[in-house]
């Protein structure tokens, strides 16, 4: 049985694993809250501590407080503020703060080592307030690294202003639109966090799961023809060492409800980095027939 080794999440301070659990699928209303609690402790128990999740997501903050009070100080929690404060304009400096209160309720701590800005828009990071909030509550301690999570124009702004202590964003191997921001975010010593590793596991589907979540990554799978290459664990354990693994990436979050999945993802990337050449073949392929693919958010 695998179990992961943690790794410093940029030069934050903070160390994390290589697989993070996206705790999006846990916040649903009909769900077991002994099956909840048995996933989070699994987690832990496999040295997944990166845990993360968002205003957005239900009663997933509330159930990881809960479940994860106990090893708070083995667990590294993260979320996302911008929105859905009532009474309270969205995007505001106010949002941010009760925002930030009430996460610190739901999630049982005194402190979140990481928040950030949920897909916050260009302009709104330009005007400044909610950036403004974000590094009070971090002055105050409530929360440790300053961050932003979205994709393409408003990734790059936030990855060049200097703001943010790290970057949530997608990568995996249909979505590569990112390297120059993973690059970059590296090198100043930030965080970097990818979600939708797995791209929806697109190799699932024998023909186009139309109107799906998959959609749009089975599309360009198709037009990638990637070949795993002989790997035991065949197209997942390619993505999901490619996505875990990738020079400048802290942690890699893959969101699931169900025990097995999140032991198999664990097994996949504790077996490490793929080969640099390979790397390298699956950067130069997405070159060739993705390059103005925007990354999805």
């Amino acid at each position: 049985m695998s179990y992961l080794q943690a790794r410093p999440f940029g030069r934050t301070g903070l160390f994390v694993s290589p697989l993070g659990l996206g705790a999006g699928e846990i916040g649903g209303d009909h769900l077991d809250e002994r099956e909840v609690e048995t996933l989070l402790r699994t987690a832990v128990e496999r040295g997944v501590t990166l845990i993360d999740t968002a205003r957005s997501y239900g009663q997933s903050e509330a159930r990881i407080g809960r479940v994860l009070a106990p090893v708070r100080d083995r667990v590294v929690l993260s979320t996302k503020v911008g929105y859905g404060v009532d009474g309270v304009a969205d995007w505001t400096g106010e949002c941010i703060q009760l925002g930030i209160e009430r996460a610190l309720g739901q999630l049982a701590t005194d402190r979140i080592d990481i928040v950030h800005l949920h897909s916050c828009p260009v302009e709104i990071l330009e005007r400044g307030d909610v950036i403004a909030a974000l590094h009070d509550a971090r002055r105050a301690g409530k929360l440790r690294c300053a961050a932003y999570s979205g994709d393409n124009e408003p990734l790059v702004w936030a990855a060049a202003s200097g703001q943010f202590d790290s970057l949530q964003l997608s990568w995996n191997l249909c979505d590569q639109r990112a390297a120059p921001v993973i690059e970059r975010a590296s090198a100043a010593g930030m965080g970097v966090i990818a979600k939708r590793p797995l791209a929806n596991a697109p190799w699932r589907y024998a023909e186009r799961p139309v109107g799906q979540e998959a959609e749009p990554y089975w599309i360009r799978w198709q037009a990638l023809a990637i070949d795993a290459r002989g790997l035991v664990g065949g197209d997942a354990e390619l993505a999901a060492r490619f996505a875990a693994h990738y020079p400048g990436v802290s942690s890699a979050i893959a969101g699931t409800r169900q025990v097995a999945h999140l032991c198999d993802n664990v097994e996949l990337v504790a077996r490490g980095a793929l080969d640099p050449e390979l790397v390298g073949q699956l950067r130069a392929r997405f070159a060739a027939v993705g390059a103005d693919w925007p990354s999805r958010i």
